[in-house]
């Protein structure tokens, strides 16, 4: 038996069950008519009931009978599935979801989530929301079900009771237990399933609905439906009190059965892995990592031949296993994706604007960890795009767009990075008023020179907002300054274009994963640092005549363009005076480039990224450090806030000059 809490697996599958019923309930927004979408919807939430009651979560399966309920009509004809059904029965899962965490969920707002669902269905279909039974055929019919389950299906949590039940509800049921499978006391296994059911059920509805019964489960069991409608009454009769044999058999053979299906199809199973024994794994490879830059140093400092041979073949397995564990945590960013399109449907409803969401590069993949944490910055942008970006639906027409404001969300890979964007066809950024309130709030001075670039960066800035008033959506000063301290955490960055009337763009580059990087090693003085290389354009020499006669404005031409660059040793203040050959080694953040000076390269590096201490993570230099393979210590170099730090130096070397 599996060690995991039967709960916590219900609770996994419900979560999966919840997102594609909403990913089912927002298509069905846009494609009411589309009866596929409706029986997905409905299958979702009839599996849902079925588990929640089989893992005892009795309320949940109430409360979604509900739903199902409505469901059912839709799909029978009886009721439209408009927009207004939609939106309640999406509303009603926000209650399901609780119900499934075991969060806090009061009767009383389930009774209004009900009601308010009963009175969409009945203005829909013109009648009461209770289920009305529909014949699938004239007059009542008469079924032969005979089904049994494999003989796990107790330790996967399935419960044949319910399944009774439900049968029951459809008519009049007999039911007989086929007990010729149940081994000797001596050899039975009480938590397996050796019981086949043989039911005779005279019920209105028709085969569908018996198969619906056992929707959540039929890809496990053996179940056979014979219409006895047009049987002479003797032959029903017999049916009623005569054991299945053929049900016996199948029973006998689930187990067999479930066995080789399963070696069938082994090469394509997933297996479920909780995400802290993941993390534990990227520990333990940081941590080889680490040991085989070790040995790598120590095999370079030997002669003897056999041990750099086996450091050589240590060196490409740990990089195997670094690249393979890399894969392993990577998710595809549909799974991030597939979010916002509740979002989009709930800010639309809030400003009362038509908004239409697009997504593209969604199999981009990312670090799981990385995912996590974007989740609350995008959910910021996404809404500032909608609140403050995109207009009325008769502004845009207005001014010659069409009524639905447009927001595309965008992932694509760049070398070792992914950038994200989110773009929206609205009036664009309003520089005179972020000017207006950036020296409203003494972010800046009054007529200071800014560049178009610095400007919009003001967005960021904490307590900053254009809104003109408070809303549910904007108008604290709360969210882009956050947004901007998350991305900076995860050692990205943030840039925003916007044109006058046609929309902004907000471009997120964020590194693929938190834990081991390619870095370049170099020196300044005695001490060593180590660069992300996903950041490095170059590396240029800077002899020393350039170092003296660029002493007063720091600036270096490449390629017909002024790239200023920063003295690190001067930064980080090491009194010494610098080597002859100094480097200078070019990096950027997007469009943004700086040189940073250093004494010596020493190579790249497999840097395996360790977190600052509390009394060292506000050094805006610094975004973690990193063991060398002699016990060392060496800082990794922030490249944001050192890009930001050369920008700033460039402005003033301008001003002055």
């Amino acid at each position: 038996m599996s060690g995991q809490d039967p709960v916590e697996i219900f609770r996994q599958e419900a979560q999966e069950l919840f997102e594609d019923i909403e990913q089912g309930l927002l298509d069905l927004a846009h494609r009411p008519g589309d009866r596929d979408l409706v029986d997905a919807v409905f299958r979702g939430l009839h599996t849902l009931k079925g588990s929640g009651a089989m893992f005892g979560f009795d309320a949940l399966a109430a409360f979604t009978h509900h739903c199902e309920t409505a469901f059912d009509r839709v799909r029978k004809g009886e009721v439209a599935a408009t927009s207004e059904l939609v939106g309640a029965v999406l509303a009603c899962q926000d209650h399901m979801r609780a119900l499934a965490e075991g969060r806090p969920a009061e009767q009383a707002d389930g009774d209004a989530l009900l009601a308010e669902l009963h009175r969409v269905v009945a203005s829909a279909g013109g009648g009461e929301a209770a289920p009305a039974p529909a014949p699938a055929v004239p007059g009542l019919n008469t079924w032969r079900v005979k089904f049994s389950l494999p003989a796990n299906a107790l330790i996967n949590g399935a419960r044949p009771l319910p399944l009774l039940d439900e049968l029951r509800e459809l008519g009049e049921c007999t039911v007989v237990a086929v007990t010729d499978a149940v081994p000797d006391f001596d050899a039975l296994v009480p938590t397996q399933c050796h019981l086949a059911w043989d039911v005779t059920l005279v019920t209105q509805h028709g085969r569908d609905a018996i198969e619906d019964v056992f929707i959540f489960v039929i890809d496990d069991m053996t179940l056979d439906i014979q219409d006895m409608t047009a049987a002479p009454p003797e032959a029903v009769e017999q049916a009623v009190v005569e054991t299945a044999p053929a049900a016996v058999a199948a029973q006998a053979a689930a187990p067999e059965a479930a066995n080789e299906g399963r070696a069938a199809k082994a090469g394509g199973d997933t297996v479920r892995v909780p995400a802290e024994r993941l993390d534990e794994m990227m520990d333990r490879v940081g941590e080889l990592v680490i040991a085989q830059s070790r040995l790598k140093q120590l095999a370079a400092s030997s002669s003897d031949i056999a041990l750099r041979a086996v450091a050589e073949e240590i060196e490409r397995l740990a990089s195997e296993m670094r690249d393979t564990m890399m894969v392993v945590r990577m998710v595809p960013i549909a799974q991030l994706f597939g979010r916002f399109r509740r979002l989009i449907h709930d800010l639309a409803r809030d400003t009362g604007k038509t908004i239409e969401l697009s997504t593209e590069g969604e199999a981009t993949e990312l670090d799981k960890t990385v995912i996590e944490r974007l989740a609350d910055p995008l959910i910021h942008l996404i809404r500032n795009s909608a609140d403050h970006g995109l207009e009325t639906p008769e502004q845009r027409i207005a001014s010659g767009k069409p009524a639905a404001g447009h927001i595309v969300l965008a992932a694509r890979q760049s070398g070792a990075e992914v950038v994200i964007t989110i773009t929206d066809d609205g009036r664009g950024v309003d520089r005179a008023r972020v000017r207006a309130k950036a020296e409203e709030n003494g972010l800046i001075q009054p007529g200071q020179v800014l560049s178009d670039n610095e400007l919009l960066q003001l967005i960021f800035a904490p307590g900053f907002s254009t809104a003109a008033a408070i809303t549910n959506l904007s108008g604290r000063g709360v969210g882009m300054d956050v947004v901007k301290k998350t991305i900076e955490g995860l050692r990205g960055a943030i840039e925003i274009t916007s044109t006058p009337g046609h929309g902004s763009v907000v471009s997120l580059r964020i590194p693929l994963t938190l834990a081991i990087i390619d870095g370049l090693l170099v020196r300044v003085g005695t001490s060593r640092y180590v660069i992300p290389l996903s950041s490095v354009e170059e590396c240029v020499e800077l002899s020393i005549e350039q170092d003296i006669r660029s002493a007063g404005r720091s600036l270096i031409t490449l390629r017909d363009q002024l790239v200023p660059f920063i003295r690190l040793r001067n930064m980080f203040k090491t009194g010494l005076a610098p080597d002859p050959h100094q480097k200078i080694v070019v990096v950027s953040t997007g469009q943004e480039r700086v040189g940073l000076v250093v004494d010596q390269i020493l190579g790249d590096h497999q840097t395996v990224i360790k977190p600052l201490s509390p009394f060292h993570a506000d050094v805006g230099a610094f975004s973690g450090a990193t063991i060398l393979g002699d016990g060392g210590v060496a800082l990794i170099l922030d490249i944001g806030s050192l890009v930001a730090a050369g920008q700033r130096q460039d402005a003033q070397l301008r001003a002055a000059g």
